[in-house]
Parts: C-alpha cells; structure tokens; sequence
C-alpha cells in the first residue's frame, strides 16, 4: 500500500485551488465549501477564474481550527 505524502505549506507560497487541496489532504469540493463558508482566505482578481490562495491563509486557517473530542 503505498502512501500518500503531502507538500508542506509554504507561508509565503501562492497555491492554486488544486494544489491546496493537495497539500491539505482534501477534496476539491471540500476546499470549494472551506472558501464559501469564509473559512479560509482566497484572492480573485475582478474579471478572473483563478483564484490565489496564500500559504499564509491555509496555516492560519488551521491554527484557527478546533477539533472536536470523538471528531
């Protein structure tokens, strides 16, 4: 069975949708849903698809993440 090794988060690092999917070990719906719901930090500049998400915005939305007891 071979594992799946993540990419660390570079703080100063720009990510795209996919790549920070990949680095937080989720699907891209999943990360889609964390930006909707305001839980991590995006940029999209007026007139564009892409959208940039710094290394800075992931850690600090984990470090705002409480996990749950039995979670």
């Amino acid at each position: 069975m071979s594992e799946i090794i993540k990419p660390a988060i570079e703080p100063g690092a720009v990510y795209s949708r996919q790549e920070a999917a990949r680095a937080l070990g989720i699907s891209l719906s999943t990360l889609k849903r964390l930006m909707k719901n305001g839980h991590l930090q995006v940029s999209k500049p007026h007139g564009m698809r892409r959208v940039f998400i710094t290394g800075e915005s992931i850690l600090a939305m984990l470090n705002n993440t409480v996990v749950e007891r039995g979670a």
